[in-house]
């Protein structure tokens, strides 16, 4: 396997306030912080990772995603609202990355162990896509992503498609043969691909809310494997927002 410690790799968090279903969602507090700031918090854990960049967008709208990124000390690039593949870009080029860790601002449970099994498993062979979405077996909202700063330029050069420009990298695995994919598979306690963790309604954001209080003292440190034990052992939980209809690659 090559070196992950070699290459500067970056995570990207795409984040803006204008959400259709939950405006300002990345900013509502989860264990007393902005959600955005608690999965920054989450994503810094992961040892491979060089840097953090907020992709958000130039929007008067997200100055408070700007100042929180500020406050933090986290590094932010502000770009297209529509284009977020170059608003994506673009960050990572202004942190100088070579390799993109590709996440979003409502999936704040992200963790830094599957991170790091994402990027271990992108670079364990000649991979130009690893993650752990295109077979899903993972809860959405663990979602992780990864490839290079230059295949991503490359995509941008090659689509104009309105879905690939949304989606960043849905290129990668909706163009077959293009690239060479690989897909990390959640082991058996893992395993809850109907699960959804990520932050899209109000609903959402009760039971998000709702976890964290039965997460301890310190969620924002708590692994996603620990965090699902905690819902088995509470599955009254579940029934909060277990009619959320999750949107499709094919919706903005």
């Amino acid at each position: 396997m090559k070196n992950p410690k070699s290459k500067r790799i970056v995570a990207t968090i795409e984040a803006r306030t204008t959400s259709s279903r939950l405006p300002g969602k990345v900013l509502l507090p989860l264990s007393g912080i902005p959600a955005l700031e608690f999965m920054i918090r989450r994503v810094r854990r992961c040892d491979y990772l060089s840097d953090v960049v907020v992709a958000c967008t130039t929007n008067v709208l997200d100055d408070p995603i700007s100042s929180l990124c500020e406050r933090i000390g986290c590094t932010c690039f502000r770009g297209s609202e529509d284009d977020v593949l170059s608003r994506v870009l673009g960050a990572a080029q202004e942190a100088a990355a070579e390799t993109i860790v590709e996440l979003t601002g409502d999936c704040p449970f992200a963790d830094p162990g599957i991170i790091s099994e994402v990027i271990e498993l992108y670079f364990s062979g000649d991979y130009e896509y690893a993650s752990n979405t295109v077979i899903r077996s993972y809860p959405d909202g663990l979602d992780t992503q990864v490839f290079s700063s230059e295949d991503l330029e490359k995509v941008s050069r090659l689509t104009s498609d309105p879905i690939d420009r949304v989606h960043v990298s849905s290129y990668f695995y909706r163009t077959p043969g293009a690239f060479k994919l690989a897909n990390l598979h959640a082991p058996p306690d893992m395993f809850w691909p109907d699960l959804g963790l990520t932050l899209d309604e109000r609903r959402d954001y009760e039971f998000l809310n709702a976890l964290v209080d039965r997460m301890g003292p310190s969620p924002e440190s708590m692994k996603a494997r620990d965090i699902l034990a905690v819902l088995r052992d509470a599955p009254e939980l579940l029934a909060i927002n277990k009619a959320v209809r999750r949107k499709g690659v094919n919706e903005g």
